[in-house]
C-alpha cells in the first residue's frame, strides 16, 4: 500500500464499532446508489422482511433519487443498521462545505437531500458487528475495515487482505463498495461481497438486484425489478448524470475486466 493514500476510517466522534445480536437472520443490502425500483423490490422478498435486521452497506443515497432513498431507509426503524460509504461521506461533507469545484451531479445529488437526511448520513458509523447464528460475529463495513474506499475483490492477494483484516476479531467480514457479488475463504477468513442493489456489476439480466442473506450460512440472492423504470425516473428526476447512470444498468461492466481494474488501483473514491 502506498505511504501517501490518504485513508478515510472512522470519524472522529467514533469508538469502537458497535455490536449487535445475536440475530438468526440479516439480509444484507449494499451501494443502494439510490434506485428505488431496485431497492423496493429487495425489501419486497419475503426473507428481507422477514430478516432480524437489515444491514445497509454503504453508498446509501449517491444516486438519482437520494431523499426518497433516505425515507426507504428511516421507515425500516431499529431492524435497520446502516454503514458510512465513500459516496455517503461525500455527500455529507459537500453539504457542510459547499464545495465550489464540485460537478453539476455532485451538487445536484447534495441539493436532493433533506436536512434529516444529511443529518441522518452524519452520523451513519463507518462500520458495525453483528453476531449471526452459524456465522458468529460479522464485520460489515463498506470499502475494508481501514478505510471506505479500499477496493476488497475476489482477486484481493492473501496479503493485503491479510492486512486490511488485522484488526478484526470476527470470522466473516462483508464489504461493498466493488459492487460485485462473491463469497470465498482467505486467509482464514469469509470475505464476503452482497453485491450491489443499485448498480450491479455482472453478467446478468438488466434489472437484476444483488443481496446477500446471512445466517446459518451465507446465501447470495438476486432479485429482478423494472430496470425500464429506473432509467424512467432518474431521467425525471433531473440527474445530470442521468445517461451515465442508465447505461451502467443497461450494459454493466464485465466482473473480470472490474477486478483487474479494481486491483491495479485498490483505493478508488
Amino acid at each position: 500500500m502506498a505511504d501517501d493514500v490518504l485513508m478515510y476510517g472512522p470519524a472522529g466522534w467514533e469508538g469502537p464499532p458497535q455490536r449487535y445480536g445475536p440475530a438468526a437472520r440479516v439480509a444484507v443490502l449494499s451501494d443502494l446508489h439510490a434506485n428505488i425500483p431496485a431497492l423496493d423490490a429487495v425489501l419486497a422478498e419475503p426473507d428481507v422482511a422477514a430478516a432480524d435486521l437489515v444491514v445497509l452497506c454503504g453508498d446509501l443515497t449517491w444516486g438519482p433519487q437520494p431523499q426518497e432513498t433516505y425515507e426507504r431507509i428511516a421507515a425500516l426503524g431499529e431492524r435497520v443498521l446502516c454503514v458510512r460509504g465513500n459516496g455517503d461521506r461525500f455527500a455529507s461533507w459537500l453539504a457542510a462545505t459547499a464545495d465550489a469545484t464540485a460537478t453539476a451531479r455532485q451538487s445536484w445529488i447534495t441539493a436532493q437531500h433533506s436536512p434529516e437526511a444529511i443529518a441522518f448520513l452524519n452520523r451513519v458509523p463507518f462500520g458495525v458487528v453483528v453476531e449471526i447464528d452459524g456465522l458468529g460475529p460479522v464485520h460489515f463495513c463498506h470499502g475494508s475495515p481501514r478505510s471506505d474506499h479500499e477496493l476488497v475483490t475476489p482477486g484481493t492477494p492473501a496479503e493485503r487482505f491479510a492486512e486490511l483484516s488485522a484488526s478484526l476479531d470476527v470470522g466473516v467480514l462483508v464489504t461493498g463498495h466493488s459492487h460485485l457479488q462473491f463469497a470465498r475463504e482467505v486467509g482464514g477468513l469469509r470475505s464476503v461481497n452482497p453485491g450491489s442493489v443499485g448498480l450491479p456489476y455482472h453478467t446478468g439480466q438488466p434489472g437484476t438486484a444483488h443481496w446477500a442473506l446471512l445466517g446459518p450460512d451465507v446465501q447470495l440472492r438476486t432479485t429482478h425489478y423494472d430496470v425500464a423504470d429506473a432509467v424512467a425516473r432518474a431521467h425525471r428526476a433531473g440527474d445530470p448524470g442521468a445517461e451515465q447512470y442508465a447505461e451502467t444498468l443497461l450494459s454493466p461492466p464485465d466482473p473480470a475486466s472490474v477486478v483487474v481494474d479494481a486491483e491495479t488501483r485498490i483505493f478508488v473514491n
